[in-house]
């Protein structure tokens, strides 16, 4: 699966409108998609997922430009304030939710398309054996649950679901669903894999258990048969 995630450069203008733009951009989103978000004010004051990704777009441009020790220096004051640590060198696009934030980690070489949601927790990292692109990219209106961790180069597509606690080792198809220790995809293009659930951060299966059950019912129904017969 390939996924080409391209985070255009701003061109040209005033760079503070843009950034302004780029601001009210990211506000607007958290508004649309937290019921809880009562305005924009309440957003850019209270919301440390928002001044997470303020002080990103800043350390960016500054990485972009040749600063990167002051990005960096930047992204750890960010991160102490927060709790929220992204690398300057991260490419991210526009409507970037992090709801509540605590504990998220977004690595050096991590692509993240538009308009996704991460929860408290997420972390994008390397497995800490490779060089170069060692983050995870996604594409457009990905999910991520709380505390799920997704480790390694690898794609997951567009508005894929990554459940609360899952650890993603490998690709995640477009449109899908991904559950488990080692995740796995339980949905796929609306189509449900397994059966007899609805993502939804705490009603999700678990795959492992699933497979235990149905071998206990093999020998349920074994031992039924050694009971016949031995009558």
């Amino acid at each position: 699966m390939k996924i080409d995630i391209k985070v255009k450069k701003p061109r040209g203008g005033n760079p503070v409108t843009r950034g302004l733009r780029s601001v009210i951009r990211d506000v607007d989103s958290i508004c649309e998609r937290d019921p809880a978000a009562r305005g924009r004010l309440e957003v850019i004051l209270l919301y440390s997922g928002f001044h997470a990704l303020a002080f990103y777009r800043a350390a960016h441009a500054l990485d972009e430009n040749g600063a990167h020790v002051t990005a960096r220096a930047l992204s750890q004051f960010a991160k102490f304030l927060t709790g929220i640590e992204i690398h300057p060198s991260a490419k991210i696009g526009k409507g970037l939710f992090i709801d509540h934030g605590a504990g998220v980690v977004i690595g050096e070489t991590s692509i993240i398309g538009d308009n996704c949601t991460f929860y408290q927790g997420v972390t994008l990292g390397g497995t800490g054996k490779e060089t170069g692109k060692r983050h995870p990219t996604l594409g457009n209106g990905v999910m991520v649950g709380a505390g799920a961790k997704l480790l390694g180069a690898f794609n997951v597509g567009d508005n894929a679901k990554i459940a609360a606690g899952a650890v993603v080792l490998r690709d995640v198809p477009a449109d899908s669903t991904a559950v488990g220790i080692p995740a796995r995809i339980v949905k796929r293009e609306g189509v449900r894999v397994r059966d007899g659930f609805d993502l939804d951060q705490v009603n999700v299966p678990d795959p492992i258990a699933e497979e235990i059950a149905k071998v206990k019912e093999r020998l349920a129904a074994l031992e039924n048969k050694l009971d016949g017969k031995e009558d």
